[in-house]
Formats: structure tokens, sequence, C-alpha cells
């Protein structure tokens, strides 16, 4: 049974993510709701931290390229692609080193630039209205980005603090 959870909760790593393209609100916090719970789900299911780790940075990565090919619809594409770029490059050095400290280095603004521009499009309901809110609060949603993702990299892949164990008094791993 343990399996079958197993290969269901990386399925809906594969779906969630595709679904961005179709429903890009939903999509995107529906990913990234999954990316923050699936650890504590798959471990507690007994699967290994090596192989989560594997599965959940191959998974990442596909859903790094549903968000460039949602992104290349808007007028953000170039900081886009630029983010896309950054990050694959720490994949890849992750990959290749399995030192995932490289995620310090190569953190993944993608993800919440993308989300917030989904909520803002969701909001305006027209594409051209979106950019223009953007480019009016773009040091606040920056800001936002950028205080966000470097204190999520350093607690994850520096500090190493189990954020389900400190608020919630369980995690999926053992630490």
């Amino acid at each position: 049974m343990a399996e079958v959870l197993q290969v269901l909760i990386i399925f809906l790593k594969i779906l969630i993510p595709a679904s961005m393209l179709k429903f890009p609100l939903l999509g995107l916090w529906g990913n990234y709701f999954l990316d923050v719970v699936d650890g504590d789900i798959l471990l507690s299911l007994g699967m290994s931290d090596a192989r989560y780790q594997l599965i959940d940075k191959s998974t990442d990565f596909i859903s790094y390229i549903f968000m460039l090919i949602l992104g290349l619809r808007w007028s953000i594409k170039k900081i886009v692609i630029i983010l896309f770029a950054y990050r694959v490059a720490g994949q890849i050095l992750f990959f290749t080193t399995g030192n995932e400290l490289v995620f310090l280095y190569f953190q993944n603004f993608l993800e919440p630039l993308m989300m917030i521009y989904a909520l803002i499009l969701f909001k305006q309901k027209d594409e051209k209205k979106a950019y223009l809110t953007y480019k009016k609060h773009l040091y606040l949603i920056w800001a936002i980005v950028l205080i966000y993702k470097i204190w999520n990299e350093w607690y994850l892949h520096f500090a190493n603090i189990d954020l389900s164990m400190l608020f919630f008094g369980f995690t999926g791993g053992v630490k």
C-alpha cells in the first residue's frame, strides 16, 4: 500500500505542474503546496532520503519546464528565461556533485515570481494589465521574492531546519 501511495504522490508531482498550462494560478500554487508536503509524506511512507532527493529534484526540474513554457506566454518572459537558466545551473551542479548547498547559491526565484504573477493575472483578468501592475510594484514583488527564497533555501539546504517538526511536532524523515 505504501508503494502505491508513493507512486500516486510522484504522479501528482508531474500532473500538477502540467496543469499550470491550463490553470496557471491553481497549478502554480498547487505545485508549491505539494512540494512543501511531499517530503514528509514520502519519507513517512518509507522512502529513503536519497531516493526522495533524486525524485524531488527531478520532478522540480519538470515543474521548472512547465513554468518556463507558461512564462513564455507572458510579458515577463525574459526574466523567466533568465531565472529558469539560473536554477537549472543549480540543478546540474546538484546532480553532478550531490551537494545540496548549491541551492543556497542558485535559489529558485522562478517559482515565487510565477506564483505572484499568476495571482496578479488572476486578479487583473488581462495579461497587459497584469504586466503593468507587476511593473508598478516591481520593487515590492522582488523584495518578497528575494527575501522569501533566500530564507527558504537557507533553512532547507544550509541550516537543515525541519519546519514540520518545528511547527507541527512531526516529520516524515529522520533527522
